[in-house]
């Protein structure tokens, strides 16, 4: 008998091991503070440390930068610029335009244009802070508004066109028609443990890089590149990080490029961590967007058509603005059918910091759109807005079909809404906010629905897919490794959870293993919530060819067929013999029986076309609602979270747990981004103002309501996703909508029927303040 293993084992009893809620495999690591993150990683012996000397100014050409007066700091051993790199001087994750080091040109304030070397953090922070002293630039002008660089035809990428049917003809004939002009604003990732990369020279001009990114094989890449050396070269490592959100997917790419060239250039140890304010100086965060639309509709609020306009505000680079947009045109229509839709994507060139993935990646942009619309609608024609929606949801078996092509064959938003509407009790709550803002003059109340389907995969076809190593040791205990990253979400729950219930045995026999490079190549990002999905059933490949082995063994040896061989519980049955797993397996070894195995997946059925934007680019659709009741002081424009109801499809849930932690973390982190996140640059000098956590408010334990209530789908993937579960990573972005449009509401309440607030997101307090007064103007409905 293994002390490790928990007795039930022992007696057969068969115990599912996917299905259940069980703690976040580090928990108790995370709540001790004994977890190890990249910054925790004891420091080699002359390790150096590294600082970015940045930008001042938002554009300009760069004339010369004083090297020598940075050496002669005390403690300073080098100063890295352009030249100095050995390989290529860029770090683009899909078009070669982000140089890691500023070469002729700055093109933000907060561009990285040299680095400093030195004995400590200090040191090299202070040297690098001189950087207005000793570069020279020449301004240029800047661009810094999105709607500005689209009239100057400032683009990343050529425009993107979607359409269907003949939104012109079906627009003119309309009964009633809207136009209006959106904003939404970007959101800062603002991730715990910011960006930070540590490379150790290694034999034969290597380098090992352990940093925290949610894309080891991309970091591989980069730094090989700005190297010049092959990918065998290089080996990164990360074990987890303290939150990702997207932000860690290409921008960890630039700190890990300059670790490596530092520690190859001068054969030693090399760290940089960025602090806060640098950390949101220097990288990208949600692409901000910029909306004009016109919409026809009938009397019942039914979509006729719609014409949209999207301008995305990418920064300065390309980074993965492209694909962004990609899915906000694929989101636009979210849970509505839409015959007649002409759809336009602009990827806007500012200024700016480059703006990257973000949780949602474009979809939540897209998806804002139509529910803004559509909440516009409801008001012009004095109906509730669940009515106007549940009349533009797609059909079960007709009015199925995307605008980009693809059959919907999952469709459950109206079993999910219905249902939500029930439990909440949402037509008595409206009722009763009625009486409430007739009664009071000040203070309004309002309450909404955030719908949601969501497509799962990545745009780009050939990033779905994973590997995974399994391996069992002779006394029965299992390591995996696979080729996602760990960052809070719980994947390496997920996948040790696979693997244990394709084994038969316990949770607690399964160890999940740093995401190596040496281990498992060319893996794809952890992004697009696709994490349990491709590393789950690349690790469930590799379990059963080992299980198939046992089984096929355990039935050479005991007689019986190798299907009549049951793995359960931590035991062997086979042909009335009952054994323990790792009698079995000792057996097994001792008769030379592989013991571990390799397993790969790729996404079935999925192709997509960028040049006619058509295809079937998501495998499904994830489904969810929040229902939502805020209060606003219309004196002071001051909001509460009153109530809010979640009802989320997660599938067949592989961990009910960890997955209405995922669902309740993505309301609140959508909820913040649409009502207190607030970017601001400065108009003239292009600084980034909001760059800290005194003038960035991210939502905190006191903004979620006293009554929050969240729930899972019963419902099962109609695909053959890992044990017919749902990803769950970015869906739920969408659900914070519905306290946007509470706010929206309660504002309208505020004056009265035919209201029609002019409310831009995030709403913060001054924007409430401002739209209360609009709503003195009546809705112009054509």
């Amino acid at each position: 008998m293994n002390k490790h293993f928990e007795p039930s084992e022992l007696v057969g009893t068969p115990v599912a091991q996917v299905g259940i809620s069980r703690p976040h495999e580090s928990a108790h690591l995370h709540v001790s503070g004994r977890a190890y993150y990249t910054d925790d990683i004891p420091e080699s012996e002359g390790t150096l440390h590294v600082a970015l000397g940045l930008s001042p100014i938002p554009h300009g050409r760069l004339k010369s930068i004083d090297i020598e007066a940075l050496r002669a700091i005390p403690g300073v051993v080098a100063v890295l610029t352009a030249a100095d790199i050995p390989g290529v001087n860029d770090c683009g994750p899909v078009v070669h335009d982000d140089p890691i080091f500023a070469k002729d040109t700055v093109q933000y304030v907060g561009q990285p244009v040299f680095a400093v070397v030195a004995t400590n953090r200090l040191i090299a922070r202070r040297a690098a802070a001189k950087a207005s002293k000793v570069l020279d630039i020449e301004p240029l002008e800047a661009v810094l508004d999105p709607r500005e660089a689209v009239s100057r035809q400032s683009f990343i990428l050529p425009p993107m066109h979607l359409t269907r049917g003949n939104p012109a003809e079906a627009m003119a004939t309309a009964e009633h028609r809207l136009k209006g002009t959106l904003s939404l604003g970007g959101q800062e990732q603002f991730y715990l443990e910011g960006q930070i990369a540590y490379a150790t020279p290694a034999d034969d001009g290597g380098v090992k890089i352990q940093c925290s990114t949610q894309h080891p094989s991309e970091m591989q890449l980069m730094a090989s590149h700005a190297l010049g050396v092959p990918a065998n070269r290089v080996h990164v490592e990360c074990r987890r990080m303290g939150g990702g959100f997207g932000g860690k997917e290409s921008q960890s790419g630039l700190h890990v490029c300059v670790v490596a060239m530092a520690a190859a250039k001068l054969n030693r140890p090399v760290k940089l961590r960025l602090d806060r304010d640098d950390d949101f100086m220097i990288t990208g965060r949600r692409h901000g967007f910029e909306y004009d639309y016109e919409v026809g509709f009938d009397a019942t609020g039914l979509i006729i058509a719609a014409d949209l306009t999207m301008i995305s505000n990418c920064g300065f680079s390309t980074d993965l603005s492209g694909p962004v947009m990609t899915r906000a045109i694929c989101h636009f229509d979210n849970a509505y059918w839409l015959p007649n839709v002409a759809i336009r994507g602009y990827t806007a060139k500012t200024n700016t910091q480059s703006n990257t993935a973000f949780r949602g990646f474009g979809g939540p942009q897209g998806a804002f759109a139509i529910e803004a619309i559509l909440d516009r609608v409801a008001g012009a024609l004095n109906l509730d807005p669940v009515t106007v929606r549940h009349t533009n949801f797609y059909g079960r078996r007709q009015n199925n079909v995307t605008p980009y092509g693809q059959v919907i064959v999952d469709n459950v938003i109206h079993e999910l809404t219905g249902e939500l509407l029930r439990t909440s009790g949402y037509w008595a709550r409206r009722e009763a906010i009625e009486r409430f803002n007739a009664s009071s003059p000040v203070l309004k109340k309002g309450i909404n629905i955030g719908p949601c389907k969501f497509g799962i995969s990545f745009n780009l076809t050939h990033l779905n897919q994973a590997g995974a190593l399994v391996h069992v040791y002779t006394d029965g205990s299992i390591i995996v490794n696979h080729g996602g990253t760990e960052m809070g979400q719980g994947l390496n729950t997920k996948v040790a959870q696979v693997v244990a219930e394709e084994l038969g045995v316990r949770f607690e026999r399964v160890r999940s293993t740093a995401t190596d490079t040496q281990k498992i190549a060319n893996t794809s990002a952890t992004a697009a919530s696709t994490g349990a999905d491709l590393n789950g059933k690349a690790a469930q490949d590799a379990a059963r060819q080992i299980r198939r082995r046992l089984e096929a063994f355990a039935s050479q040896i005991y007689g019986g067929e190798p299907e009549d061989v049951v793995l359960s519980g931590g035991r062997v049955q086979v042909n009335g013999t009952n054994l323990s797993f790792e009698e079995l397996v000792a057996k097994a070894y001792v008769s030379r029986i592989q013991l571990w195995s390799d397993g790969f997946y790729a996404t079935p059925e999925i192709h997509w076309d960028r040049e006619t934007m058509s295809g079937n680019p998501f495998y499904y659709y994830a489904y969810g609602a929040a229902i939502s009741e805020v209060m606003i002081d219309t004196l002071t424009g001051e909001w509460r979270l009153v109530r809010a109801d979640v009802l989320h499809d997660a599938g067949r849930s592989l961990n009910p747990a960890l997955d209405v932690g995922q669902v309740e973390g993505g309301f609140v982190q959508s909820m913040g981004w649409v009502t207190s996140e607030e970017l601001v640059w400065h108009p003239k000098n292009g600084k980034l103002l909001t760059h800290a956590p005194s003038t960035y408010k991210i939502p905190t334990a006191n903004d979620v309501p006293a009554e929050f209530t969240t729930r899972l789908f019963k419902n099962e993937n109609v695909k053959d996703s890992i044990f017919k579960s749902k990803a769950v990573g970015e869906p739920p972005m969408l659900l914070g909508f519905s306290v946007w449009l509470a706010v929206r509401d309660a504002v309208r309440a505020a004056g009265g029927p035919g209201s029609d607030p002019v409310l831009d997101a995030p709403c913060t307090p001054e924007a409430i303040l401002m739209a209360v007064q609009s709503v003195k103007k009546p809705a112009a409905v054509a």
